[in-house]
């Protein structure tokens, strides 16, 4: 049970924890940041802690209040009672005593909970009465994480039944990746094994392994579903899946196969449905970028273009700055590979190899279709260039992305596919470039002092950034939140370079890359180093995340 907005202010205002001028404060405040949900906002503002939260509702609920950060239960614990009646009803088990168990829930008000728990418990405890408290729900849903038995072990029962072995495994990977949040499913054969490992927060992490015996079987399965041919095995083949979870939501995935010396490798994108509702204030922008962004949006034609490598978040931002742009007044149409998340009011063509439906032949039917606002997913050759620049130039706004390391090698790697400078300079508004790198998981942070020597080393750029001798910086614990990692989620970090009349000028001498970052910066314009930096001062993220990321400069 998540707890909505409003529910969350009314109850801290009865229960006398914040009163109606807080909250209303506390809106005013927030409708300025990237918040869009209260209880983070409150925690992350250090107005309430997570724990008075959790008070609040517990009060509300009229029953104890269980703080399972501080206060983990144990497997043993955790296994009194069947995991299917944990999920069915979102308890846990947290406390045991000689005459009662004690299960939290966050959710007590459900209509007859304790005595279906009880009927369906019978003769599994004995004379023991249950008892419920109340838990955040990010918390129990951490608990399942934590204590659900490895893949191995649910791998072991389902070999055993021997019957529906594929779509039960397949069925239980995805069931686990969407449990951490995984962007990404990897299915690696070996001779003996196959190494399954989950993308958690852009790190792959290994999840289990299946004997190999059963893995051709999976991968047929896998090809069905995908619509992929099964009597094919030499070629690597692409598909998408819409898989229906257990709980009855339906889930879009990306599936790609490809042959390795030890048979095919199977590698499944999941699309988050949390894009649906991410807006420009939660990409992580500071208030100078998102102005820039905002104003490069606002214009009736131009080229707005987003760098970075594969998986970086270049089609999140396009997404996020199409929903501000989407209205009934303008005609907005896509061409993409795939189309990754469906808008509505958005026409979307989805490229198509097979029949010849390229970026550019796209391109050039979409400019015939009246549109006031195209995005074209990626630029990949000349001629997707040349006529998404003209696009820009007769009157369009045009969103794309497009393969450079930062924003400054942007332009002159356009002008080397062979984009008349002229025309560049006229169309080219904003360049984006950005990373991913982990957030500290907000249950775990703690600060820590570090000595400028340990964060700078010999770098002499760090050493100018760092001229203190002691910093404040922030790490996480690990907690069940977080799976022990001490990180929950990704932000990006930005570099901008915004089209001045100087700009455009160097751009019609065909300029290098360190030419272009010379003058950007010269202007103004900030590194994803320096961006990132701001991040790790704000305990957004860690220095050694952001090293991870980026190198600084090296002088």
């Amino acid at each position: 049970m998540l707890i909505e907005n409003d529910t969350l202010k009314k109850i801290l205002v009865e229960q006398n924890y914040l009163e109606t001028a807080d909250i209303k404060e506390a809106e005013a405040k927030m409708a300025a940041t990237r918040y869009t949900d209260f209880f983070s906002y409150l925690v992350a503002s250090n107005i309430m802690t997570r724990d008075l939260i959790g008070q609040a509702m517990a009060e509300h609920f009229n029953v104890p209040y269980a703080d399972l950060n501080s206060q983990v239960p144990d497997r043993a614990l955790f296994e009194k009672i069947p995991e299917e009646i944990s999920r069915k009803y979102r308890v846990v088990p947290f406390k045991d005593a000689p005459t009662t168990l004690a299960l939290t829930t966050d959710d007590p008000a459900v209509k007859g909970l304790l005595k279906t728990i009880e009927t369906d418990l019978k003769g599994k405890l004995g004379t023991k009465k249950i008892t419920l408290m109340y838990s955040l729900p990010e918390d129990i849903s951490s608990m399942f994480i934590r204590f659900q038995h490895p893949l191995e072990t649910r791998f072991s029962k389902i070999l055993e039944g021997n019957t529906r072995v594929a779509p039960e495994i397949i069925d239980e990977i995805i069931s686990d990746a969407l449990g951490f949040k995984a962007s990404d499913i990897h299915l690696e054969p070996s001779e003996t094994t196959v190494l399954i490992r989950f993308r958690v927060d852009g790190v792959l992490k290994e999840a289990g392994v299946l004997p190999r015996t059963y893995y051709d079987n999976i991968v047929n399965r896998v090809k069905v579903q995908a619509k992929l041919r099964t009597d094919e095995h030499n070629i690597s083949q692409d598909g998408s899946i819409r898989h229906k979870t257990k709980d009855g939501k339906q889930v879009d995935l990306r599936v790609s196969v490809m042959p390795t010396v030890d048979g095919e490798k199977i590698a499944i994108r999941i699309l988050g449905e949390y894009v649906r509702d991410f807006t420009l204030g939660d990409l992580g922008l500071s208030e100078k970028n998102e102005e820039m962004i905002q104003e490069a949006a606002d214009l009736p034609f131009g080229m707005i273009l987003v760098t970075g490598p594969t998986g970086s978040g270049k089609s999140t931002t396009l997404y996020a700055l199409l929903k501000i742009l989407n209205s009934p007044q303008v005609n907005i149409t896509t061409i993409e590979d795939p189309v990754e998340y469906k808008l509505a009011g958005v026409n979307q063509i989805q490229v198509n190899e097979g029949t010849n439906l390229t970026f550019a032949r796209g391109l050039r039917s979409i400019v015939r279709q009246d549109p006031d606002i195209i995005l074209v997913g990626e630029i990949r050759d000349t001629e997707t260039a040349e006529i998404a620049v003209n696009a820009a130039l007769t009157g369009h706004l045009l969103l794309s992305t497009f393969h450079a390391n930062d924003a400054a090698t942007a332009i002159p790697r356009l002008l080397d596919m062979g984009i008349e400078p002229f025309l560049l300079a006229s169309t080219l508004e904003l360049i984006v470039a950005q990373r991913l790198v982990r957030t500290i998981c907000d249950q775990c942070r703690y600060s820590v002092s570090v000595k400028r020597e340990k964060i700078t080393g010999k770098n002499k750029y760090l050493q100018d950034v760092f001229p203190k001798p002691v910093y404040t910086l922030y790490e996480g614990k690990g907690c069940p939140a977080c799976g022990g990692s001490g990180f929950s989620g990704r932000t990006a970090i930005f570099e901008f370079i915004k089209m001045s009349p100087e700009m455009e000028a160097l751009t019609l001498e065909h300029p290098s890359g360190s030419q272009v970052a010379a003058l950007a910066k010269k202007q103004g314009s900030r590194s994803m180093f320096e961006d990132g930096i701001d991040k790790v001062l704000s305990g957004t993220t860690t220095i050694a995340e952001l090293l991870r990321v980026v190198q600084p400069p090296t002088e």
